[in-house]
């Protein structure tokens, strides 16, 4: 077979063009640090990447999921805290007033007792970024009216979940009911029976906690030492059930702790995956680079000593 000049030209042009794409290739490995940028480079490591990116986005949802619930959770225990303390100095009250004092301190305690009532009031509508801890569903609604009743109603299964891995959920809110009780009253004395924390509760019903506080101020009014002794006992029974659901609280915040720790390990697992499937070795691929730059040079330089320019060239 007979070598024209034609086709020493074609083929040193084709082999040059190979060497320049494979020498353009690397530098953009060696100024961006990726293996690829389109998938025709590599369709399997770009499936890859995609699929990690995935995962990486799913954890990511799924912490800030859990860092939420966490504040949440976090904010409702501060404001139980501070329900615990109001009980905490009105059993202090109580237990003074049930001593004997005289008539112008029993007045004063009366009047510090108004006050811890209106203060319940004020915590039971209590907000996390804007929404309601105590309502329920009804997060832009306040749990309790100015005069201490329920402002809306709320049923037990009105609780928020959220999703902190692809089978995790974790309640985040706390209903009132659960927290203030209900009041029930016996029909023929009007006085408060035992209180009850599971029923769901309708507008308009007075809550357990105010009730009894009401009921104090009463008795510190009309002098009643009976009265009295009898409000030291529901104070000690609200202060267990708020400490319960503290209790509750703060268990549930270690769980969500724990899992906020599990998809922290994930996410840099999958960033270390991802990294491994799509960026270069920085050495490595600066090591290439010069080495393809010499082969093109090389390239070059032999290509000039075959294809001699002729009269023709310089004609042009």
């Amino acid at each position: 077979m007979r070598i024209t000049n034609n086709m020493l030209i074609s083929n040193m042009t084709y082999n040059l063009n190979g060497t320049l794409q494979r020498l353009e290739k690397l530098q953009y490995e060696s100024s961006v640090g990726k293996k690829f940028r389109v998938p025709s480079d590599d369709p399997i490591g770009a499936s890859k990447s995609l699929k990690f990116n995935t995962d990486i986005s799913k954890v990511e949802q799924y912490l800030r999921n859990a860092k939420d619930a966490g504040s949440w959770l976090k904010e409702t225990e501060s404001a139980l805290k501070e329900i615990t303390e109001v009980l905490h100095r009105a059993n202090v009250l109580t237990v003074q007033a049930a001593n004997g004092p005289n008539e112008e301190e029993l007045d004063k305690i009366k009047d510090e007792i108004s006050e811890l009532k209106g203060h319940l009031i004020q915590i039971s509508n209590s907000t996390y970024a804007g929404r309601s801890l105590f309502t329920g569903f009804e997060t832009d609604k306040q749990l309790l009216d100015e005069n201490g009743d329920y402002e809306i109603g709320i049923e037990n299964e009105e609780v928020f979940v959220y999703n902190v891995g692809v089978a995790e959920r974790v309640i985040v809110n706390t209903l009132g009911n659960k927290v203030f009780g209900k009041a029930d009253y016996d029909e023929n004395s009007n006085e408060i029976t035992n209180p009850s924390y599971t029923d769901d509760v309708s507008s308009g019903e007075t809550p357990y906690l105010i009730a009894i506080f009401s009921q104090l101020g009463k008795a510190l009014e009309d002098k009643d030492g009976d009265k009295i002794q009898e409000a030291l006992g529901n104070i000690k029974s609200s202060m267990d059930q708020v400490l319960s659901v503290t209790s509750e609280i703060g268990a549930r915040a270690n769980r969500l702790e724990l899992t906020e720790n599990k998809l922290e390990d994930q996410l840099i697992s999958l960033s270390e995956l991802l990294s491994f499937n799509e960026d270069v070795s920085l050495p490595e691929a600066l090591m290439r680079l010069a080495i393809e730059e010499n082969v093109y040079r090389a390239s070059l330089g032999v290509g000039a000593r075959i294809i001699q320019p002729s009269l023709m060239d310089f004609l042009r």
